[in-house]
């Protein structure tokens, strides 16, 4: 049973964190057509499986090298790198592995405040109607904002956070990104509008009840939900959706 649900869990994560992830699939919409674009899906792909297998390899050979060194492994498996970085491979390593830290988050990081930064200007200060000097001086203050949120956020996560960080951030993922594939998915397969309070309401109820359905299949049948929780959160998305939307009207 383990193997089938992390296998399923896994796939279905892979399918909203990259398939639903408006900076990687947009990339789509620069193609000239839609042979173009499918070519772009496939060659991206095959580079995601490459990408994760050196990943797991490396991530391999350093547990590999750390146990015919007879190095003591940390508590986590976050730290056996940057150990390793720093105290056994030389300080040209570890320049690097600092320098390839810095690049990676500065590159998430700062995709990720443009993106909010944009967004609650735009649904939120009523940029159109404002002059281009308040705009700029409102667009720096949201982005100020913003950026100390993240480091509250990442400083609170490293206090509470008992897990490794990629474990950590995909068990999240499976209550923050269902109600994204139920949307994807209602508006995909149904001809029916949603629209107003209630999707706001069915997209924060849906991870809510999720997380209290992996509360009690835990106590009561002994069961962990994994990373297939992320499809159960969908499913109730979808379900919410259907009661609260309406059909789209019929045009000839």
């Amino acid at each position: 049973l383990f193997f089938p649900k992390q296998f399923i869990g896994g796939a279905v994560i892979a399918l909203t964190m990259t398939g639903l992830d408006q900076e990687i699939m947009q990339k789509n919409l620069t193609c000239r057509n839609l042979g173009e674009a499918q070519k772009n899906m496939l060659w991206y792909s095959s580079l995601l499986v490459v990408v994760n297998l050196l990943f797991l390899t490396l991530g391999a050979l350093l547990y590999i090298y750390a146990g015919q060194k007879g190095i003591a492994q940390p508590a986590s498996s976050d730290q056996l790198f940057p150990l390793l970085a720093r105290e056994h491979l030389g300080l040209l390593v570890g320049v690097f592995f600092l320098l390839g830290i810095t690049a990676s988050s500065y590159a998430s990081a700062d995709s990720a405040l443009a993106g909010l930064t944009t967004a609650f200007c735009i649904d939120f200060l009523d940029f159109k109607n404002k002059p281009e000097g308040v705009k700029q001086r409102q667009k720096l203050l949201v982005h100020i904002a913003f950026s100390v949120l993240f480091l509250v956020i990442i400083l609170a996560f490293k206090e509470i956070n008992e897990r490794s960080v990629i474990d950590a951030v995909l068990n999240i993922a499976g209550y923050t990104y269902g109600p994204l594939l139920g949307l994807f998915s209602f508006g995909l397969l149904t001809r029916r509008n949603a629209g107003g309070p209630g999707v706001l309401v069915v997209s924060l109820l849906a991870p809510a009840l999720s997380y209290v359905l992996s509360y009690y299949a835990s106590q009561a049948f002994a069961y962990q939900f994994g990373y297939e929780i992320l499809l159960v959160n969908g499913v109730i998305t979808f379900i919410g959706l259907s009661l609260v939307g309406k059909r789209k009207p019929f045009h000839r």
